[in-house]
């Protein structure tokens, strides 16, 4: 993937989203751009967007633009996949800490997207070939709720609702350490490591970043954090809780990963509009066997 960040001027006040790339992106057709929009390659203020939205000054738009060598499909796998809801329009699935959504580098195959592939007939034009179906992602370590979307028309319900910041999210979070305030807001504006591009950070220079936290229970040094994020940024929760002095438990980017497989951070709930019927729908995915026995009772209650 090549990345390219590119923040709205005066000049380009009201443009649509898809004529703005073609003028700032060269060497791919108008059409092709508005594909890596509707696959999820475009990013407006850390969230998705569709070709049509309107960009105002100040705005940030991300592009990742999909290295043209890499194959142009992903095969269906017969990959197992835990299914906490599935109907006509929507998918949703608990993934498990390990599995990555979508084939990149160094993840030629066994994702989520090789296993829906396989599960879903006629999900490989939704939204695009190389991420069909998927509307957000969850970082490789991170276990918990992921939305799939089985028809375009609810790709494009749903991604409108992340881009407008309409879909609501609770994370749980194991921290190193238990924070002074049991509560608070995290406000942290955040932009790539300056040094470690792998990375992200707190910096003055950074997109608006914010997350409302919760101890729920603490335990021998460490406490288990409710998060619920108001904005989507790269590794948010993880930076934020870094920020706070307390990264989470087992990252080895923002803390270490000492005798844990995994992050122990997991996306607990999740809640939208549903696609099909226009009423709220909200999913649970199950505290993981390997969070601690104190953590999942205090989930729990």
């Amino acid at each position: 993937m090549n990345h390219e960040s590119l923040v709205v001027g005066e000049d380009a006040a009201r443009m649509r989203l898809d004529v703005f790339l073609s003028a700032r992106i060269a060497g791919f057709s108008r059409a092709r751009l508005q594909g890596f929009v509707k696959s999820g390659h475009v990013r407006v203020n850390g969230a998705p967007a569709r070709p049509s939205l309107t960009l105002r000054p100040g705005d940030t738009v991300e592009i990742e633009i999909p290295d043209e060598s890499a194959p142009a499909a992903a095969t269906a796998q017969d990959i197992p996949l835990d299914i906490l809801h599935e109907d006509t329009e929507l998918l949703v699935l608990n993934k498990p800490a390990g599995l990555v959504v979508h084939p990149g580098a160094g993840n030629a195959d066994g994702t989520v997207v090789n296993a829906i592939l396989h599960h879903c007939a006629g999900i490989r034009i939704v939204g695009g070939e190389d991420r069909p179906g998927i509307v957000h992602r969850l970082d490789k370590e991170t276990s918990g709720c992921l939305l799939v979307a089985k028809t375009e028309t609810a790709h494009r319900l749903i991604s409108a609702q992340f881009a407008d910041r309409l879909v609501k999210k609770t994370y749980l979070a194991l921290v190193e350490g238990v924070p002074r305030m049991p509560h608070g807001e995290i406000r942290a504006a955040i932009r790539r490591h300056a040094v470690q591009r792998q990375k992200m950070a707190v910096g003055d220079r950074g997109r608006e970043a914010i997350t409302n936290y919760r101890v729920l229970a603490a335990f021998e040094g460490k406490a288990l954090v409710e998060c619920r994020p108001k904005t989507g940024r790269t590794h948010q929760i993880r930076v934020h809780l870094k920020h706070l002095g307390h990264p989470v438990v087992g990252d080895p980017l923002y803390g270490r990963r000492g005798p844990h497989p995994r992050h122990f951070l997991h996306a607990w709930k999740i809640s939208l509009t549903h696609p099909l019927t226009g009423k709220p729908a909200s999913f649970t995915a199950p505290v993981p066997v390997e969070f601690p026995e104190w953590a999942r009772t205090a989930a729990r209650s």
